[in-house]
């Protein structure tokens, strides 16, 4: 998304930005700070910053039939998930969000055979099941057998049956079957207090930047290696396609309706606070 922007080769209308890269959890955590102007964040944690920030209308992640999946070292059915523990990369994400509904929805009649049967019992996953590991360690967790599942995230989504794990259940898949919708997981946000002349003219230079990434991929591939953990070109190439696409450029209807889905099923189920107006800029 960014890699025209970090490389100064898109206008950015007189701002200058300092790129930090860190784990999403992490950005979570200094988004609620308040320590950031503009900053990725999961969609999850957007209800605990909506007062200083808004959603940038660019910049999005979503799996559009696919997303984070849950994972073993060995076979498992959804309806095995009781009682055991699992590994999530951090409690603010739309991972777990994603988890948290699966876990209390179970499968929906239009989801049919896609996770729990609906006479499967709810809410029997206290806190206490859950083990907070970063994101690049949930691997060796379940090897060192700190807990039996993982939730993966990332690159871990392509990568997991090449490592020795078995996928029990992909949580992008079951919500499109659910609702018809991509499951809404990363956006951009940016200080409302910047004003409305900075905050125009960011989301032009973010625009920019990602439509250059989709425009030059093959150029940026080298680069993109350093970032990428275990992954061939081939598998970064349809990594990068998996979440840098036309609802990176813009959320789009669909994309709008996915991300109020999202957060008004977990404001619903007592997840998350509710939002009274979801704020997009630009709209």
């Amino acid at each position: 998304m960014f890699d025209a922007l970090a490389r100064g080769v898109v206008p950015t209308g007189g701002l200058r930005f300092t790129h930090i890269l860190q784990d999403i959890q992490t950005l979570n955590e200094r988004v609620r700070r308040g320590d950031l102007d503009i900053s990725a964040i999961s969609f999850a944690s957007y209800p605990e910053v909506v007062r200083d920030y808004a959603l940038l209308p660019c910049g999005a992640s979503m799996g559009d039939g696919y997303g984070p999946r849950l994972v073993s070292l060995q076979p498992r059915k959804p309806s095995d998930l009781e009682g055991l523990r699992i590994a999530i990369p951090g409690k603010l994400t739309s991972a777990f969000l994603a988890l948290r509904l699966y876990l209390a929805e179970g499968c929906s009649p239009q989801a049919s055979g896609v996770g729990f049967p609906p006479s499967a019992p709810r809410g029997v996953f206290r806190a206490s099941n859950f083990v907070e590991v970063p994101f690049d360690r949930i691997f060796d967790a379940l090897r060192e057998g700190k807990a039996d599942v993982g939730l993966i995230i990332h690159e871990g989504q392509l990568t997991y049956a090449k490592a020795g794990f078995h996928l029990i259940e992909d949580l992008g898949a079951w919500w499109k079957c659910g609702t018809g919708l991509p499951l809404p997981l990363g956006g951009n946000v940016i200080r409302k207090a910047l004003g409305a002349d900075v905050i125009r003219a960011a989301a032009a230079a973010l625009s920019a930047s990602i439509r250059h990434g989709l425009d030059h991929l093959e150029e940026a591939l080298p680069r993109l290696r350093g970032y990428a953990r275990d992954m061939t070109d081939d598998l970064t190439r349809t990594f990068v396609k998996m979440y840098v696409n036309g609802y990176t450029v813009d959320y789009g209807e669909a994309g709008r309706r996915a991300i109020r889905e999202f957060l008004s099923r977990g404001a619903a189920a007592g997840f998350i606070p509710a939002v009274e107006k979801i704020e997009f800029v630009g709209e």
